[in-house]
């Protein structure tokens, strides 16, 4: 399947429109992490094999041992201005 689109000024960057159909073929939603790739005078779109995955703080807590105990350290005395 292809397809003839525009560059368009989107903010400080350029953009491009991609068909809703095309990024099905590809097996992309809206909202996904893809790759572009240069290769020569082509660019090449394809769905990020590693994409990143937002860390819920409260599901990390929820995942501490019940026993978990912090220790508090002692560093010495202060070397700057801190303020404690």
């Amino acid at each position: 399947m292809n397809m003839i689109t525009k560059i368009t000024k989107w903010g400080n960057s350029q953009g491009l429109r991609i068909s809703k159909e095309l990024l099905s073929n590809l097996g992309v939603r809206e909202g996904e992490e893809v790759e572009v790739l240069l290769d020569g005078k082509a660019l090449t779109i394809r769905p990020n094999k590693n994409p990143k995955t937002k860390v819920d703080l409260t599901d990390l807590v929820a995942e501490m041992p019940a026993d978990y105990h912090v220790d508090e350290s002692d560093w010495g005395e202060n070397k700057g201005k801190e303020i404690w």
